[in-house]
C-alpha cells in the first residue's frame, strides 16, 4: 500500500483548528506595525527656521540647495545641443522661474494659459514661450489686447499650438486682424491620444497653408509622450511604444521636411518630453529640446526610477493646532482600545493648520490621514504611533502629489537655503 494512504485522515475538527490558525498567521501578516519614531534632523532644521522668520501659516517650502541640484542633474543628463525649455506650469513663480533660467542658463519657456504667458511677457520679453496647449482664439487675442506697447516685442518670441487645420485658419484670421505675424507651432499625437498631428493628409494640409500664408510662420512641432513611463516593461510593451512615438514625430518630420527643406527643418523647435521622459532622449537626431519642470522640485507623482537622482525640494509646512496622547472618534469613543490594539499608528492625534492638500505627510513619520473622519480643509486630523513626539505651533510637514495647482495654495513660496529662510516668490494667480 502507497504510504500516503497508510497516513491518517484529518477529522472536520482538525481541519477547522488547521483553517482557523492559516487565517490568524494572515492577520498577523495584514496587521500594521508601528511606524512612528524620531523625527528626521532636515525637518527639525526647517522647522526651526521657520520659526525664526516668523512664519505660522501653511507655507509651501522649496529647498533651493536641493533645486539647484536637481537643475545640474537635469542639465549633466541632456546630451550635447540639446535645448532645454523650463514647463512654467510646473514652477508658477516668477522669481523660481527667474532663478531656474540663470542656473540652466535657457531662454526657453513652455507656457499654458493666457494669464501666465502674458505675465511672463511682460516680465521676461526676451524669453522664447511655446505654448502647451492650444488655446481658444479669443484667448490670444486677449493676449494681445492685453500687452503693454513697451512689450510688444514679446509677441515675436511666442510659438502658438495649433492642434487642427479649423484653429490654424482662427489663428490665420488673428494674424490679419492684429497685422502681427504669428509663429506657428504643430502639436503632434505621437501616442498619447489627446489631440494634435498624426503623419498624413491633415498635417499636408496644414504644413501647405502654413507655406503659402505670409501672416503665418512655421516655427516647429511638439510631441508630448507621458504615456510611456506608466505602460509596463514586461514583453517590450513600453519599448514598443516609444519605437512608435519617434516613429511618428519621424515621418512628421519628414512631410515637413519634403515641403521647407530639411535645413531648415532641422533648425526649427522639434520639442519632446517632460520630466517623466527627458532622460530617453540620447541625442538630437529626433528632437533638439526637451521640456522639464516637475523634475526640479519632485513632487510625489514624480517619485520614479528615471527620476532617481533628482531630490524633493518642496515642502508644504504647517503648525499643528492640537497634539493629544490618544484618538477619539465622535460616537466611536468605545472602539478606541480595540483600534489601537490592531493599529498602533493610530494611538495618537494631531490636528494641523488647514488641510485637505494633494500632499501626503512625510515628517513626523509614520501619520497618515484618518479615514473615518474624513478629510478637512480646516483642522485636518492626522494620526501616529506611540513614539510620535510634536507639540502645538511646531511644523507637520508634507510632499506635494503634483506642483502646477498645488503651490498657487499658499501664497509666496518660503525659499529654504543653508538652514535659513532667505526670500519669499510670490507666485502666479490661479488660472486654468
Amino acid at each position: 500500500m502507497p504510504d500516503w494512504l497508510k497516513r491518517p485522515v484529518l477529522n472536520r475538527r482538525q481541519l477547522m483548528l488547521a483553517g482557523a490558525g492559516a487565517v490568524g498567521v494572515t492577520v498577523m501578516v495584514q496587521k500594521p506595525g508601528d511606524k512612528s519614531g524620531p523625527r528626521e534632523s532636515y525637518f527639525l532644521d526647517m522647522q526651526a527656521a521657520l520659526m525664526r522668520a516668523g512664519i505660522a501659516t501653511p507655507t509651501l517650502v522649496i529647498d533651493r540647495d536641493r533645486l539647484n541640484r536637481n537643475i545640474d542633474t537635469l542639465k549633466a543628463h541632456l546630451p550635447a545641443d540639446m535645448g532645454y525649455r523650463i514647463v512654467a506650469k510646473s514652477l508658477p513663480s516668477l522669481p523660481l522661474i527667474a532663478h531656474i533660467r540663470d542656473r540652466a542658463e535657457t531662454d526657453r519657456l513652455m507656457t499654458f494659459n493666457q494669464p501666465m504667458l502674458s505675465a511672463l511677457s511682460r516680465d521676461m520679453p526676451d524669453a522664447d514661450q511655446l505654448l502647451g496647449k492650444p488655446l481658444p482664439v479669443a484667448a490670444a487675442k486677449s493676449y494681445f489686447d492685453q500687452l503693454p506697447a513697451d512689450r510688444a516685442e514679446a509677441a515675436g518670441n511666442v510659438q502658438w499650438l495649433i492642434d487642427t487645420p479649423h484653429r490654424l485658419e482662427q489663428y490665420r484670421q488673428l494674424a490679419r486682424a492684429t497685422g502681427n505675424t504669428l509663429r506657428i507651432n504643430l502639436e503632434l499625437d505621437v501616442g498619447l491620444h489627446r489631440g494634435g498631428f498624426v503623419p498624413g493628409s491633415d498635417l499636408q494640409q496644414v504644413l501647405q497653408a502654413l507655406a503659402e500664408t505670409p501672416e503665418l510662420s512655421f516655427s516647429g512641432f511638439m510631441g508630448y509622450e507621458p504615456h510611456l513611463p506608466v505602460l509596463p516593461s514586461a514583453m517590450g510593451w513600453r519599448e514598443r511604444a516609444k519605437q512608435a512615438a519617434w516613429r511618428a514625430y519621424r515621418d512628421c518630420l519628414g512631410q515637413a521636411s519634403d515641403l521647407f527643406g530639411a535645413a531648415e527643418v532641422a533648425q526649427m523647435t522639434r520639442n519632446a518630453a517632460g520630466s517623466p521622459t527627458y532622460r530617453y532622449y540620447q541625442d538630437t537626431l529626433l528632437a533638439n529640446e526637451i521640456s522639464a519642470g516637475s523634475c526640479l522640485v519632485k513632487p510625489t507623482h514624480f517619485d520614479s526610477e528615471l527620476l532617481e537622482p533628482h531630490l524633493p525640494a518642496s515642502f508644504i509646512a504647517t503648525p499643528v493646532i492640537k497634539s493629544l496622547d490618544r484618538t477619539q472618534l465622535p460616537g466611536m469613543e468605545f472602539a478606541e482600545g480595540a483600534q489601537r490594539a490592531w493599529n498602533p499608528n493610530s494611538t495618537k492625534t494631531v490636528f494641523i493648520y488647514g488641510g485637505h492638500w494633494l500632499a501626503d505627510p512625510v515628517d513626523p513619520p509614520g501619520l497618515s490621514y484618518n479615514s473615518t473622519f474624513g478629510r478637512s480643509s480646516n483642522q485636518e486630523m492626522l494620526n501616529g504611533g506611540p513614539e510620535l513626539e510634536i507639540s502645538p505651533d511646531e511644523f507637520v510637514f508634507f510632499r506635494p502629489h503634483q506642483s502646477e495647482a498645488v503651490f498657487l495654495q499658499f501664497g509666496d513660496i518660503a525659499v529654504y537655503e543653508q538652514g535659513e529662510i532667505v526670500a519669499r516668490w510670490p507666485v502666479f494667480e490661479a488660472s486654468a
